[in-house]
């Protein structure tokens, strides 16, 4: 295994992240929207399609972690997956955003049904793919190296969603037609980042364990790795609020800043500075510690987003993008620090079972993040229910009540910053049952010596 990952191999694997991000960002930025205020689709309604197509994905990502492991041990490579994932869900992802008959029932039905296929066809493609950085290098400071780039592809792609995707739907019109034209583009973009990812890390070799486990008995030997589901129980409350966040984006450019294009400004202050603070976070933790860097970021970023609400409140643009941009540089760290914590769970278990089963932990972990992004607009679209938003369709705006007003203003500010302050006491958690594994590890192994 190569110990010095060179710059190709490490640009060859975070690619892939450029299409993860779009698909992660779209949906959530995107969708609820244009159910809500393109086709008319109420938001109780909207909020089902969001979410239903999600549980099947959470069912899904284990089975598939649990698929790619055994795939691994015969072939020694995850590339089949990868690669079926990868073509099939442009096709998908550009149905999502393609309804073809007016009416809002069959509208929804269809949006609902191209992205349950197009989230299982992301799961072919990300649960194998989040496995790789467990097994791109023996060197821990390696797979550091390779989640770095990782995140800063993430972040790349996160903004060509934000920042490219509402821009195309604005450019044509900002109704269906603008929509379906964003879908093929974006969706084309997407595909071929996560081809060129899939052929270009075939030389990583994978071998989780002596011999191919079954689903159940992948997710026995998981179930073991107390650090690892403390570590998910911290970062499933953050990623929810950050797709409640995205969720709530449109409606705070629409109803409270005046203008829907600020969607793409207010994203690109968010997702922009991330790139540039990956590598200083990457360097305080080298100093300080992954948990105690992980533990500022959430709570920085939860004061950001406290300080947001005043902001949208006011209809201050300057000052919402200007907070904004400082939620973006806590962003960087609470997506950099557990995707950096996560593949050293996977590998401090490895004594403890005798397999390094990282498909049966990206599995699970895929399917927690996947739960915790559906279940973000849907949290929004409840928020929106309970405080009396009215749907309409584009050519016919309506005013929205006070009520609704303050509604989303929370939904994006107030209750993200509850969802991340309730992923602290995991953390807190996570650090101390990491210490107890580290120590139950390094006795098994002087007793066999």
């Amino acid at each position: 295994m190569t110990d010095v990952l060179s710059r190709r191999h490490l640009i060859g694997y975070g690619i892939g992240s450029v299409g993860t991000g779009v698909f992660s960002a779209v949906p959530g930025l995107l969708l609820l929207y244009y159910l809500t205020d393109v086709l008319g689709v109420t938001a109780a309604v909207a909020g089902v399609v969001l979410v239903v197509p999600k549980a099947w994905d959470v069912l899904l990502n284990p089975v598939v972690g649990a698929a790619s492991d055994r795939e691994a041990v015969r072939t020694g490579r995850r590339t089949r997956l990868l690669l079926t994932g990868s073509l099939a869900l442009p096709v998908l992802f550009a149905g999502m955003f393609a309804a073809p008959v007016d009416s809002p029932g069959f509208a929804a039905a269809w949006t609902g049904v191209m992205f349950l296929l197009a989230a299982s066809a992301f799961a072919c493609f990300q649960v194998p793919y989040v496995s790789l950085p467990a097994e791109i290098s023996g060197a821990p400071s390696e797979r550091g190296r390779a989640m770095a780039w990782r995140v800063v592809c993430l972040t790349l792609g996160i903004l060509l969603a934000g920042g490219l995707a509402p821009a195309l739907s604005d450019s044509a019109g900002g109704g269906r037609a603008g929509h379906a034209l964003m879908g093929a583009v974006v969706g084309a973009a997407m595909g071929a980042a996560m081809v060129a990812s899939a052929l270009s890390t075939r030389w990583i070799p994978s071998r989780p364990g002596p011999r191919s486990l079954g689903f159940a008995a992948a997710l026995r030997v998981a179930r073991g790795n107390r650090p690892f589901f403390a570590l998910l129980a911290s970062y499933v409350p953050q990623t929810l609020a950050l797709a409640v966040m995205l969720a709530a984006a449109p409606y705070v450019a629409t109803y409270r800043l005046g203008d829907y294009g600020l969607t793409s400004a207010m994203f690109v202050c968010m997702v922009g500075p991330s790139a540039f603070a990956v590598p200083l976070w990457r360097r305080l933790s080298r100093t300080h510690g992954h948990v105690p860097c992980y533990l500022l970021a959430l709570l920085l970023f939860a004061v950001a987003a406290v300080a947001l609400y005043p902001a949208v409140t006011s209809g201050s643009t300057a000052t919402v993008l200007a907070l904004t941009a400082v939620a973006g540089v806590c962003y960087a760290g609470v997506q950099l620090l557990p995707l950096s914590l996560l593949p050293e769970t996977v590998h401090a278990d490895a004594g403890r079972s005798g397999h390094a089963q990282s498909g049966a932990f990206t599995g699970l972990w895929t399917a927690a993040e996947t739960g915790a992004l559906a279940l973000g607009p849907g949290v929004f679209a409840l928020i929106l229910a309970l405080v009396s938003f009215r749907s309409s369709d584009l050519d016919s705006p309506v005013h929205q009540p006070g009520s609704a007003l303050t509604g989303l203003t929370a939904g994006f500010t107030l209750v993200p910053a509850l969802l991340l302050l309730l992923s602290i006491p995991p953390l807190l958690a996570y650090r101390s049952r990491a210490a107890a594994h580290r120590r139950t590890t390094e006795e098994a192994s002087t007793h066999v010596v």
